[in-house]
């Protein structure tokens, strides 16, 4: 099960080196085992890397607003909620996480932020709890992650929000340059310009060797936020609120 889409390269080469031809994409979560979304093996790739498809039959699937819980409709993103057989009646002795996650009426909340297509297909694009509201503006790390990538000596990215006096948050990132790059900061900044959303250009930018990441590889965006507010000086923007 997957969290989020796959790059296309790596699915061409998944389907090229072991004959997966009809390899698809899905996504769920312990919650609601095994699986709330799926894509086809009849939808094109482009469908099947870029997305994480359609509800499974017997499931309800919509998008809310993370704080209010009010129904969003249109391409706007929202919280992924999920109601029907696959979802727990809740958590082991847990009654008030058990609350947070599921309402009076059945529906699950994942956490996860997602757009509905006009085909009917879901694509992840991020974590609640990881949005930035700098400003009032919403930003979503995986899409600055993924415009970053597109850099030819990128290797990888890690976006989070940093506290800021007069935004509430920025967008900070961390990013590996591939072997032999000389990549800069201001050389990256100098890519966004144009390209992507002012606001979205990372405020704090940082070359570093690695990634901090958890034993099974998971990159640790709570550490990069711990250290960015440390090497900034930001504990007194900390109280500034988002939104």
């Amino acid at each position: 099960m997957a969290g989020s889409p796959c790059p296309l390269p790596l699915m061409k080469e998944v389907i090229a080196a072991l004959g997966a031809r009809e390899i698809t994409i899905g996504y769920g979560q312990t919650e609601a085992s095994p699986i709330i979304t799926m894509t086809s093996v009849d939808d094109p790739i482009e469908v099947r890397v870029g997305t994480v498809g359609r509800p499974i039959p017997g499931l309800e699937v919509g998008l809310v607003d993370p704080a209010t819980r009010q129904e969003i409709t249109g391409d706007r993103p929202g919280e992924l909620r999920v109601r029907g057989h696959c979802v727990m009646a809740g958590y082991y002795h847990a009654p008030e996480a058990t609350a947070r996650a599921l309402d009076a009426d059945g529906w699950l909340y994942t956490g996860d932020l997602a757009r509905r297509r006009d085909d009917g297909n879901y694509r992840i694009v991020g974590r609640s709890k990881e949005l930035i509201i700098r400003g009032g503006e919403n930003i979503y790390p995986p899409e600055v992650e993924e415009f970053l990538h597109h850099h030819p000596e990128v290797a990888e990215v890690a976006v989070v929000g940093l506290p800021d006096a007069r935004f509430g948050e920025v967008v900070a990132a961390w990013v590996v340059p591939k072997p032999g790059s000389t990549l800069t900061a201001e050389a990256l900044r100098h890519y966004c310009r144009g390209q992507i959303a002012h606001y979205k250009i990372p405020h704090y930018l940082e070359i570093v060797p690695h990634l901090p990441r958890t034993v099974t590889g998971k990159v640790q965006k709570h550490v990069l936020r711990t250290q960015g507010i440390d090497q900034f000086g930001l504990h007194s923007a900390e109280a500034t609120p988002t939104a």
